[in-house]
């Protein structure tokens, strides 16, 4: 059957028929054109330049490294390394190194060190090539149509460097239905036990907590921050244990509505986020927020260490000797953080989900 039309036309056709064919020298076989319709075309991938960092759910910083990093980090490669990463080249099958290795640990990306397999999910496939049934985090691989050899595959490649590393089909194990089909010259295994090189643990994160009237707009706020890469609703400084919103309502449990907000060091400072903070509600207001009144809207810092504390003393003193709200008094507590308990699911993303946010403007 002959196919005629654009690459498009082409992958959404494929897509239906899930072809089962592969050429010579192709990673595996399987539906060749699996996931394909929901992939991104080469070339439409967003750059690194301007954009807000990026973390994954594992808590690695996977935001796309500029080109000149990766080029330089891609000559260090050996040829065939190179070769398969920088120009989506494929190793002879049964001849990679990894293939048969059997020892646990984790599988990284050899250009970046980005930890993309693990030994868990490794199984042998009977294909020649490395092959897992799930990635370490589903953030740390992307896909995207692969139109070579006459067909449409799900090519798949590292989030931060873009290195290719094989491509991914649906005739996986039961539990998963996927097979990643991998070249071992584009990933470097690390033996479990052993220490990972600083590219490719997770970020040290530190965690702080703000509050200031409904934490709706708080919450969204935060969530804009580059480097922040949580903001959650909950529950703090009271006296009742995991509280419900209807009892903080009422204003017995003592807490007040607060955002926890886990964040990346090396990317935000702890100064940056006060300086948020403050400029988005008014510290000026006892136990109220504009319309919304009660103690549980009242406006508060709540420290984890003694350096928060004695940061956060020093950036309220100074915005008074500034006399950043004119002469009233900034009422804002400064106390030891209590437990946090999350919010109701509704309340967790709130304004992102309905348009609708209580604090105003733009900090970032």
């Amino acid at each position: 059957m002959a196919i005629h039309g654009s690459p498009v036309a082409l992958t959404a056709l494929l897509s239906i028929l899930l072809v089962g064919c592969r050429p010579s020298g192709s990673e595996g076989t399987g539906p060749a054109a699996y996931h394909v319709a929901s992939l991104v075309p080469a070339g439409h991938a967003k750059t690194a330049k301007h954009m807000k960092p990026i973390y994954s759910k594992s808590q690695y910083d996977i935001t796309p490294l500029p080109r000149k990093q990766v080029e330089a980090l891609a000559a260090k490669l050996d040829p065939e390394a190179y070769r398969i990463t920088q120009n989506a080249g494929t190793e002879p099958s049964f001849s990679g190194c990894l293939l048969k290795n059997k020892e646990r640990g984790v599988y990284c990306c050899v250009v970046c060190g980005l930890p993309l397999f693990s030994s868990e999910d490794k199984y042998n496939s009977g294909t020649g090539w490395p092959s897992f049934q799930r990635e370490f985090d589903p953030d740390h691989v992307t896909r995207k149509a692969d139109y070579s050899h006459g067909m449409v595959r799900a090519e798949i490649n590292c989030a931060r460097c873009g290195a290719h590393l094989g491509h991914v089909f649906g005739d996986g194990p039961r539990h998963t239905g996927e097979r990643h089909c991998l070249n071992s010259a584009a990933l470097k295994f690390h033996k479990q036990g052993q220490p990972l090189p600083p590219e490719s643990q997770p970020i040290q994160t530190e965690v702080a907590y703000f509050a200031g009237g409904c934490f709706w707009g708080i919450e969204h706020t935060f969530e804009q921050g580059p480097g922040v890469i949580d903001a959650e609703s909950g529950y703090m400084q009271g006296n009742v244990e995991n509280p419900a919103y209807k009892q903080v309502c009422r204003g017995g449990t003592g807490h007040a509505e607060t955002v926890k907000v886990v964040y990346d060091p090396k990317r935000i400072t702890y100064r940056r986020l006060l300086e948020a903070f403050f400029a988005i509600h008014d510290p000026t207001q006892r136990n109220r927020q504009g319309p919304d009144v009660g103690s549980q809207y009242r406006s508060g810092i709540w420290y984890v260490n003694e350096a928060q504390k004695r940061e956060a003393e020093a950036y309220v003193k100074e915005l008074a000797a500034k006399k950043r709200f004119g002469d009233r008094e900034i009422v804002t507590q400064i106390e030891p953080a209590k437990t946090f308990w999350p919010a109701e699911a509704y309340h967790q993303d709130y304004a992102a989900k309905s348009g609708r946010a209580c604090h105003a403007g733009n900090p970032w």
